[in-house]
């Protein structure tokens, strides 16, 4: 039997994100009869090399999802907003990575690894998680399942790569000038990235948060279904190209040993634990880039508390934290025939 292939939509297919998306719908061998690359204005007539062929990336117009049936977004909250509906009403499902729709009650928040079933939910349009809340939820959730989570801190560590590809030239530029004495002026960030951490991304709230923070709060209980977990966490930039890094501390509703944390976690799926204090043996950024692991590893007790674990997550931000997470969906959507 012939496996059946869909017309795949790309909207951001220029950035960092929408760079992804080809190159991993190549790599997963995604059934698609046809692929379409679409972009703002500025970007169209550009042409991107896909599958060793030189495809035009195309203005994004109302008129650009006709037959299209799956529409992978990455191209900010704005033009989700705006074309999102449009390509729905259009008949293709749309797989969006903005933070426009995600906590819509509507709108499904989708991790395969965590919660697949939400994805039968969808009125046309699903959202992709935020970066920094996907890898955590993937190391969290088969613990929670075995033993409640009450509260958790984390504490992120994210690459400039989350930003866009403005701010990885920002940190490659601005390392030389400091290297070589010069004043740095900074554009992307308010402040120097070089060589430096700022415990800012995205807008202060009047709590005192951010909310690249309060997505984490706020996403990580919508996708796990739970409401009662008590979150808290800080998200800083650090100059890191790709990948972001996580300090979690755990306290769940019974003890739980390191060792049973361990056998859970190398038996979840899309988990790599890497846990070896006595050779160095944990997740980096650097080695994370380019894998669709999740990698966990610091895996010990938290002498704060009788129920406390303390861990460090690492993930490919582009990857598993944006583009890899999508087509996941989209996968799941195909293996149990939802499209």
């Amino acid at each position: 039997m012939a496996r059946k292939e869909f017309k795949v939509a790309i909207v951001g297919a220029t950035g960092l994100v929408g760079q992804e998306f080809i190159k991993v719908l190549g790599q997963r061998n995604f059934p698609m009869s046809s692929l379409h690359l679409f972009a703002s204005d500025r970007s169209a007539g550009r042409k991107i090399t896909v599958n060793n062929e030189e495809m035009e990336v195309q203005e994004t117009t109302p008129q650009s999802f006709e037959g299209i049936d799956i529409a992978l977004f990455s191209a900010g909250s704005e033009i989700s907003h705006h074309f999102s509906p449009i390509a729905a009403r259009a008949g293709a499902v749309v797989i969006d990575n903005s933070a426009a729709f995600r906590m819509e009650p509507q709108v499904p928040l989708v991790v395969p690894e965590v919660n697949a079933e939400d994805i039968k939910e969808h009125k046309g349009i699903i959202a992709n998680p935020n970066c920094s809340t996907i890898q955590l939820v993937v190391v969290l959730y088969p613990l929670h399942k075995a033993n409640p989570i009450k509260r958790f801190i984390v504490d992120s560590y994210q690459s400039v790569s989350g930003t866009g590809s403005a701010a990885l030239e920002e940190l490659s530029e601005q390392a030389r000038q400091v290297l070589e004495g010069r004043t740095v002026v900074p554009h992307v960030y308010p402040h120097q990235i070089a060589f430096n951490i700022l415990p800012e991304i995205d807008l202060f709230l009047d709590n005192g948060y951010t909310k690249e923070e309060w997505k984490v709060v706020e996403e990580s209980k919508k996708i796990m279904h739970v409401k009662d977990i008590a979150i808290s966490a800080t998200c800083a930039r650090v100059p890191v190209f790709i990948g972001h890094s996580e300090a979690v501390h755990i306290q769940f509703s019974d003890p739980m040993s390191p060792d049973t944390a361990r056998r859970i976690l190398a038996e979840a799926p899309g988990v790599k634990v890497l846990d070896d204090p006595n050779v160095s043996l944990y997740p980096q950024a650097w080695s994370a880039a380019g894998s669709d692991e999740v990698f966990v590893g610091r895996i010990r007790k938290d002498i704060s508390h009788d129920c406390g674990l303390a861990m460090w997550i690492v993930a490919d931000n582009l990857r598993k934290g944006a583009a890899l997470n999508a087509v996941q969906i989209a996968e799941t959507m195909v293996e149990r025939s939802w499209i």
